[in-house]
């Protein structure tokens, strides 16, 4: 059985589709982000970027002590080699998946997430629209790199289904909110309304819905003090007494 140790983010999500494409068994360990259960000591041990979502796979195969995996595109390249599922075993095949998954981790979630934050910054911390350009014209960008990818492919790595495919699809389910056109893209359009059919993308996508919060019913306070856990992080110390 695998921990997922998760919130209802698009990088939670990814995980949790891939669990259930590959049919693993797994249980759901809440990690709530708003209220700062990352920064547990007890989750470093497992994540030691402070960053869900982590899997501990308790019976990994061929025995011996507990697996703990974290990044979330590291997260699935497990998942899949332990199933034997949705990612080429041969070299030039896994590569052509494993890189997808680079490109998702270094560059659509994160310049998704920063046209996020900046947006929801925009009335809080003064002019922000440098800032709005600059992610927008780079989510815009993303889109039009899947869409031109899909031209003449029927998924991201080629004409078979993969993890590549699983790690892109959470972050493009928002394209409305993106300020984003799908009309504009129209092969990746074709693409996203068949991943969005598969009923374990659903199921993945369900995982932990009932703990998703709607930012626009929370007064200034609770917002603040999500605000101050989530933004502006510095190093954390080390301890004394390590490797020097």
């Amino acid at each position: 059985m695998i921990d997922v140790h998760y919130w209802p983010t698009p990088n939670g999500k990814k995980v949790t589709i891939a669990l259930e494409e590959c049919a693993v068994p797994y249980q759901v360990v809440p990690c709530s982000i708003g209220t700062g259960e990352q920064f547990s000591d007890e989750f470093l041990a497992i994540s030691p970027n402070n960053r869900m979502p982590a899997i501990v796979d308790n019976d990994p195969p061929g025995g011996g002590s507990a697996v703990s995996v974290f990044e979330s595109g590291a997260c699935m390249m497990y998942i899949a080699e332990i199933s034997g599922k949705f990612c080429p075993t041969d070299l030039a095949g896994k590569y052509e998946v494993y890189q997808w998954i680079v490109w998702q981790m270094a560059n659509q979630g994160p310049k998704t997430g920063e046209l996020g934050h900046f947006r929801r910054l925009e009335d809080r911390e003064g002019d922000q629209s440098y800032a709005i350009r600059r992610f927008d014209d780079e989510v815009n960008r993303m889109y039009g790199v899947l869409n031109n990818r899909l031209y003449d492919r029927r998924y991201i790595a080629g004409d078979e289904y993969s993890i590549a495919d699983m790690a892109c699809y959470p972050w493009t389910v928002g394209w409305e909110t993106q300020g984003q056109n799908i009309e504009d893209f129209p092969y990746f359009r074709r693409w996203f309304e068949e991943i969005s059919a598969r009923p374990a993308v659903q199921r993945g996508m369900a995982v932990g819905e009932e703990w998703s919060q709607d930012y626009s019913k929370l007064n200034e306070d609770e917002i603040s003090k999500i605000i101050k856990i989530l933004y502006n992080q510095r190093a954390r110390p080390a301890p004394e007494g390590g490797l020097l």
